[in-house]
């Protein structure tokens, strides 16, 4: 028999959140995010835009069993219509910022 995972329960209204989040300044991205937002022309602007203004993609979201934590998935397009998503994790401190990809890598 399978042994159930105790999973913390996911954010409800997660956008809101992150919008709060930004507004407050209580966000922080990890070395891995910093890397690719640079790697991937992404600035500060273009994440917190995406973030802000991009929506929740419940099919993406995946439970990180090592760290006991939800990493949400958020897509969306910067004011210059690039489309990426960002990885994230939100706790009682605000967003950590996981990762941040780009989706039409044709572009830039």
């Amino acid at each position: 028999m399978a042994k159930r995972v105790n999973r913390t329960e996911k954010y409800k209204n997660l956008i809101e959140r992150i919008k709060v989040c930004i507004e407050k300044g209580s966000y922080r991205f990890t070395e891995h995010a910093l890397e690719r937002k640079i790697q991937r022309s992404f600035t500060l602007p273009d994440v917190l835009y995406i973030l802000k203004n991009g929506y929740h993609e419940k099919a993406k979201d995946v439970w990180d069993q090592q760290y006991k934590i939800w990493k949400y998935a958020i897509k969306g397009k910067t004011i210059d219509k690039i489309e990426g998503r960002i990885i994230v994790n939100l706790d009682k401190s605000g967003i950590l910022i996981i990762t941040i990809i780009r989706l039409n890598k044709g572009k830039k």
